[in-house]
C-alpha cells in the first residue's frame, strides 16, 4: 500500500479481502482525493458504503456490489464488473469500460452508471433515479418495475423490457425481442435524441442513428377487480 499527496494505492495481491474495503471506506474519510485498486481480483464489495467524496480507479475486473450503496463517489473500472454494480447509488458517477453482469445499477436512485460493454438480466431493476447507460446489449427484464430516471440502451434488449414500469423512460436504439407489461413505445422528440447523443459522446461513445423511446402506459396502475379481463390482457 502506498500513499502520495492525496492518492493512495493499494495492491490486491498484497491485501486481504476483509480488508480491502475497510482501507477504501477509511481512505474517503480522511479525504484522500483517489484511491487506485491494482489488481482488484474481480474481489467483491469493492468500495461499498461510502458516503465521503473520493474518486476510485479499479485498474482489472471487479465482483459483486463494486461501488454500491455509496453516495458522492465517482469511479473508474477498467475491467469487467460483477453483479449489480452500482447499486442504490445515491450521487456520483460510475464508468465501467467493459461488461457488467446483471441487476447492474438496480435501485438505484442517483448518479450515473456508465457500461461500454453489455449488461446481464435485471439491468436497472427497481431504478428510482439517476441515468443508466448501456453501450451494448442487455438481458432479459431490464427495467423490470422501474420507478422513476432514465435508461439508455445502445444495443438490443432481451424479453420482458420495462416489464411493471411505474414511471422514467426507457432509450433502446437496437431490437427488442419482447416489450413488458404496462410498457409501451411513443415517439421520441428531436430534442430528446440530441440530448442522448451529447451524453453519450461526452463518454466517448458514438450514439446510433436512432432510438426507441419506452415509457409507462399506466394500465397496471388502477386495477379494478372488476375488470378482470383487462387485467389478464395487460399481463
Amino acid at each position: 500500500m502506498e500513499s502520495v499527496k492525496d492518492q493512495l494505492v493499494i495492491n490486491s495481491n498484497e491485501t486481504s479481502q476483509e480488508k480491502l474495503n475497510e482501507l477504501i471506506v477509511d481512505a474517503a474519510k480522511k479525504g484522500i482525493k483517489e484511491v487506485v485498486i491494482k489488481h482488484p481480483q474481480a474481489r467483491h464489495n469493492l468500495g461499498v458504503g461510502i458516503t465521503d467524496p473520493i474518486h476510485l480507479v479499479y485498474e482489472g475486473d471487479v465482483g459483486y456490489y463494486a461501488c454500491s450503496m455509496s453516495d458522492h463517489i465517482s469511479a473508474e473500472v477498467h475491467g469487467n464488473a460483477g453483479w449489480a454494480i452500482g447499486e442504490n447509488l445515491m450521487s456520483g458517477e460510475i464508468v465501467v469500460e467493459g461488461n457488467a453482469a446483471s441487476s447492474t445499477a438496480a435501485s438505484m436512485r442517483g448518479g450515473t452508471v456508465v457500461v461500454k460493454g453489455s449488461s446481464g438480466a435485471r439491468t436497472g431493476i427497481g431504478l428510482k433515479g439517476g441515468t443508466l447507460i448501456i453501450g451494448g446489449n442487455v438481458g432479459y427484464m431490464t427495467g423490470f418495475m422501474m420507478q422513476k430516471g432514465k435508461m439508455i440502451i445502445c444495443g438490443n434488449a432481451g424479453k420482458a423490457l420495462g416489464d411493471s414500469m411505474y414511471a422514467g423512460t426507457i432509450y433502446i436504439a437496437g431490437d427488442i425481442a419482447e416489450l413488458g407489461n404496462g410498457a409501451e413505445i411513443v415517439d421520441l422528440p428531436k430534442a430528446e435524441y440530441e440530448e442522448i447523443k451529447h451524453t453519450l459522446e461526452s463518454y466517448g461513445m458514438k450514439a446510433p442513428a436512432s432510438f426507441k423511446k419506452i415509457v409507462c402506459n399506466g394500465l397496471l396502475h388502477n386495477f379494478n377487480k372488476k375488470e378482470f379481463g383487462v387485467w389478464k390482457t395487460v399481463l
